[in-house]
């Protein structure tokens, strides 16, 4: 299977802990996706958000600063057992929070849906829900 890896940056007007939360606090997640979120805040602790569209594990998380997690998608095309890794970095720029996200071994037929997906169904609705609260 041909791979391939996503780069995105995101900025955002809230401190990295905040943001950091956004992600990994299930009330907070399920609050900003609009979903069912279940997410455990320990290293090899499972999470499931979007209805179990999106299921995995972590690997690293630094509070505040790095998630680092193993993502599975449930959708056509995907390999049943295969898991693409996701790192968040949480870089402070003054009141505000860069994003920097990468996601790797993604089924290359899938590139192009994901890189639209994380802005539509992450990045924008984090920065809806941050502006709202």
């Amino acid at each position: 299977m041909q791979t391939a890896t996503i780069n995105q940056t995101a900025t955002f007007a809230a401190s990295p802990e905040k943001v950091y939360n956004l992600i990994m606090d299930e009330k907070l997640h399920a609050a900003f996706i609009g979903s069912a979120a279940s997410i455990s805040t320990e290293i090899n602790g499972e999470f499931s958000v979007y209805d179990g569209y999106c299921t995995g594990h972590n690997i690293e998380l630094i509070k505040g600063k790095k998630i680092v997690q193993a993502w599975h998608f449930e959708e056509d095309g995907w390999p049943e057992d295969h898991f693409s890794i996701c790192t968040f970095l949480f870089e402070p720029q003054g009141n505000q929070t860069k994003l920097i996200f990468t996601q790797t071994d993604i089924p290359e037929h899938k590139v192009e849906a994901l890189e639209t997906g994380w802005k539509e169904y992450y990045w924008d609705l984090m920065e809806a829900y941050l502006e709202d609260n």
